[in-house]
């Protein structure tokens, strides 16, 4: 019986993977779960969307805070969803290939194959206050409010980078429908990216933002200005 409802577990989870982890490993979902033999088990989430990016070495930051640059990715989500997960690797693994329908910056084509400069991730996933609808988010955007969701440095649950530690970043939030502040509602939000220590951010990464539910619609781009493209 073990055996059983150990096959039937791998079943279950390896498809999930090979399809969404873009062989980063599972990335489990808080609230996704399924009663096995007794045990309840975390499952992936239902929808993945990746970013391949390179920043070029000197390239400015998006901000500067605290004595560090800051970049950005944003990412339009057209309706709510129940949680989001959001995981940054670098550099992109050498066997990690974008497919048609992930995000692809040009400074990653103009350098795919260099994949040997990277950075010590840290990221935070930030909302825009009061955006309805992308139009709104592009023509405001300089007035926006944003207010900081979750942020993560180490997370053990990704490969090592080239030096051998766990430096690379994961992070996952679960609505909160009671607290406005912390409810995942349709709108824009933003990833928001550094190195944990002062120095550059330079190199290739892969961000991959996962949700609990399928979502159509979804964009992610480096210049708001690209959201309505």
């Amino acid at each position: 019986m073990r055996i059983f409802f150990s096959t039937l577990l791998a079943l279950l989870i390896v498809p999930c993977t090979l399809s969404f982890g873009q062989k980063l490993g599972k990335f489990n979902s808080e609230s996704i779960s399924k009663s096995i033999a007794g045990k309840k088990i975390k499952l992936p989430y239902l929808d993945m969307n990746s970013y391949f990016g390179y920043v070029v070495p000197g390239e400015a930051p998006d901000e500067v805070r605290d004595g560090k640059g800051y970049y950005y990715l944003y990412i339009w989500i057209p309706l709510a969803i129940p949680e989001i997960g959001v995981r940054m690797v670098s550099p992109v693994p050498s066997k990690i290939k974008p497919s048609k329908k992930d995000f692809v910056a040009a400074a990653f084509n103009d350098n795919k194959n260099e994949r040997k400069k990277y950075f010590d991730t840290w990221i935070s996933l930030e909302k825009a206050s009061n955006v309805i609808s992308a139009e709104q988010a592009v023509k405001n955007f300089d007035s926006l409010s944003w207010n900081r969701i979750e942020y993560n440095d180490d997370s053990s649950e990704l490969p090592a980078q080239p030096s051998g530690r766990k430096y690379n970043s994961l992070l996952r939030k679960v609505s909160d429908i009671n607290n406005p502040s912390n409810a995942l509602t349709l709108g824009l939000y933003r990833i928001g990216f550094t190195t944990y220590k002062r120095g550059q951010v330079e190199g290739s990464f892969l961000a991959q933002i996962g949700t609990a539910i399928k979502i159509p619609g979804v964009k992610i781009v480096d210049d708001i200005n690209k959201l309505l493209d």
